[in-house]
């Protein structure tokens, strides 16, 4: 049975308001903070109601509602008297403004003090954060089942679809991030194990309308085990939001101890999730993430050798580095299949009888075609019967139950971030692969990285989740200690990769997308969250009849292939051979993406709405050009060309197809074009 940790608050009030719990109205506002475009109302029972005044917003919710709330003995406490405010400024880093509004529950012998916190930030327009502190005041225990924080019910304004939706949790099915919410939609967005493989994400839910987006998540600096969920229930045309915490034990609530949530937030803006997101990752970044700096050897194109799979030979590898750097490539990855076992990473003995040298001299093959070499490598994972655990068998997560934490799909054990023996185990794997056989960078992949189980040989069991950040980060500085520019790539197959691990890469990817659309708002999540990274549209042959460069092109993300040349492995479960009508396209896309590498450049994600706006459109500004990229089926019809200076005059051409389409300026920004898949424009003043 659990128990549950005291906490105090101190402050210095400014302002304190007190309040006759018997005269005032239930329902009157006792309080309204306004931040920026964001209005907050509080009544006497401590209900809120939000509203936006952003241009043409329409009412958000049209009552007070219960935002806050905690779950005791099965009973949902929402009503709390309001007993008094008061007002403090904030000073240090993050300057602000500050309000404690102080309340209580009673009825029937049961009394819970309930301090709700609002913070505003200065650097912060249209964002204000949550916190609660919850005192049971009763004579007697009580059990806690659940806390919730910024649960708002929203209004639909009758558009079609009536939301879209960002959803920041990980799962099996590997869905779409943002998509249009239908009636009966619901998403737990838990930010634990939602499956044996699966957990982790970003902590934030952030729903639409053409009008207005509203966001809400956590704050915390290290992963949470939270919900976000996101509701459309079948009878009602509104969305339901919030931040909530399970307590999946019967956990006491003892007289007289205090329950604190997590700082959480709302925010709200125009367009689609990209602004609500950066606003999230810039405020993170103040309060003490550090994100890792651009790498520019991290925005070269990339060849790996997984068109070979498993059963690769070291010649077809070397055999196809010339055609790599005929096309202009950059990199050469080595992919899975040259290790003993997950765990034990030295060359296998049964397809290199000459060991890790001969991995060494494949790396020096590399080198003297004048590419950087790149390792798979899966971290956190260990076969049963690998040397790694008959030798530190306690480095095993293990369950509550007894038994280790499985990955499914490498048939492997999850090793714990937080244990020592993982650290030193990972530090030698890595001082092998960059120091002995001198790779210039590491492909760290596999779902099962982006959140782990609570660890129960560990006095505090989620300790482990919390610390993975950590984990990586050892990794980023221990790879870089002896490469100093080395990339580091953090590829969680088919994951909403976990923002707390964004810190420690240099390199992003789409990880294994199921289409070109995911290349394409998998791109434009991770420039909103960190924005000078480098983005990996991962291989060409996932996207779109498997040659759709357009999708990563267009929005800025770094170009890759797995072909095989001269021929294929005839292993392997499927063909990518590099044909000679394949190389003259694949030639000229590797090619325009060295002249222009928009990748490297300013991506104006708040200039479209990838819900509502239509064709689908995305642009990144290098110097005075305006890089416009366009996708749809079939279009025909007018685009209209966003973000252009007030009195400019430009110039308009398909720069793919060589062709001029004229000339537009801001009073006059649309044109007439029709195409089929994508038009890729650049747009010049004159």
């Amino acid at each position: 049975m659990n128990r549950l940790k005291t906490g105090l608050l101190v402050f210095v009030p400014l302002l304190i308001f007190m309040f006759s719990c018997d005269n005032q109205k239930k329902d009157a506002t006792v309080l309204t903070i306004q931040q920026g475009n964001l209005t907050l109302e509080i009544n006497g029972n401590l209900k809120t109601r939000l509203s936006a005044s952003l241009e043409g917003a329409k009412p958000l919710m049209d009552d007070f509602q219960s935002s806050e709330q905690l779950v005791v003995a099965k009973q949902g406490l929402t009503d709390f008297n309001v007993e008094g405010v008061a007002e403090t400024s904030l000073e240090g880093n993050l300057t602000g403004r500050q309000w404690v509004v102080n309340g209580v529950y009673n009825d029937n012998g049961l009394s819970v003090g309930k301090k709700l916190i609002i913070t505003a930030y200065d650097k912060y327009p249209d964002l204000l954060t949550t916190k609660v502190i919850y005192t049971n005041t009763s004579n007697s225990d009580v059990f806690v089942e659940e806390w919730g924080n910024n649960g708002y019910q929203i209004l639909s304004q009758g558009d079609e679809p009536a939301f879209w939706a960002f959803q920041g949790s990980s799962s099996t099915d590997r869905s779409d991030w943002i998509k249009p919410l239908e009636p009966g939609f619901y998403q737990k967005n838990f930010m634990g194990m939602n499956d044996s493989d699966y957990g982790g994400g970003i902590p934030v839910t952030s729903v639409w309308r053409p009008d207005v987006n509203i966001a809400v998540g956590h704050l915390s600096m290290v992963p949470k085990l939270v919900n976000l969920p996101t509701e459309l229930p079948t009878n009602d045309s509104n969305v339901h939001i919030g931040v909530s915490k399970d307590f999946e034990e019967r956990t006491v609530f003892k007289s007289g101890e205090t329950l604190e949530t997590l700082e959480t937030f709302i925010s709200v803006s125009k367009g689609d999730y990209f602004t609500n997101l950066s606003r999230y990752s810039n405020l993170m970044q103040d309060k003490g993430v550090k994100i890792a700096e651009a790498e520019p050897a991290a925005f070269e194109s990339i060849w790996c050798a997984w068109g070979y799979e498993r059963k690769f030979t070291l010649d077809e590898i070397v055999g196809t580095l010339p055609k790599v750097k005929e096309l202009g490539i950059k990199w050469a990855v080595l992919d899975d299949g040259f290790q003993i076992a997950e765990g034990d990473w030295d060359a296998n003995p049964q397809k290199f009888p000459k060991g890790n040298q001969e991995i060494k001299g494949l790396v020096d093959a590399i080198h003297k075609q004048g590419l950087k070499a790149k390792i798979w490598w899966t971290p956190l994972a260990a076969d049963p019967g690998s040397n790694a655990l008959k030798e530190n068998p306690e480095m095993q997560i293990m369950q509550k139950d007894g038994s280790p934490q499985f990955i499914t799909w490498w048939d492997a054990y999850y090793l714990s971030p937080a244990n020592d023996k993982t650290i030193e185990h990972t530090k030698k794997i890595i001082h092998l692969f960059m120091e002995d056989w001198g790779f210039d960078g590491l492909k760290m992949d596999g779902q099962h990285m982006n959140c782990v189980a609570p660890d129960y040989n560990l006095d505090d069991p989620e300790s482990a989740p919390e610390k993975l950040p950590d984990f990586f980060q050892m990794i980023y500085d221990e790879a870089r200690s002896i490469k100093p520019h080395a990339v580091i790539e953090n590829c969680p197959c088919g994951t909403c990769m976990s923002y707390f691990n964004m810190a420690s890469m240099n390199q992003a990817v789409s990880s294994d997308p199921l289409s070109s659309w995911q290349v394409r708002h998998k791109g434009k999540t991770y420039k909103a969250l960190v924005p000078n990274t480098a983005y990996y549209g991962d291989h060409v042959e996932l996207s779109d009849n498997a040659n759709d460069f357009a999708s990563s092109f267009g929005i800025g993300a770094v170009l890759g292939t797995k072909f095989t040349w001269p021929k294929d492995n005839p292993y392997a479960e499927a063909s990518y051979l590099l044909t000679p009508e394949k190389e003259k396209v694949w030639k000229k896309w590797f090619s325009l993406y060295d002249e222009k590498m928009l990748s490297k450049e300013k991506y104006l994600g708040e200039l479209y709405d990838l819900g509502y706006d239509k064709p689908e459109t995305h642009v990144i500004q290098k110097e005075e050009t305006l890089y416009y990229a366009f996708y749809d089926s079939d279009w025909n019809g007018e685009i209209v060309l966003k973000g252009l200076k007030e009195g400019a005059s430009y110039s308009v051409r398909d720069y793919f197809n060589e062709k001029d389409l004229g000339a537009v300026s801001s009073d006059k920004p649309s044109i007439k074009v029709n195409f089929k898949d994508f038009l890729l424009i650049a747009v010049t003043p004159l």
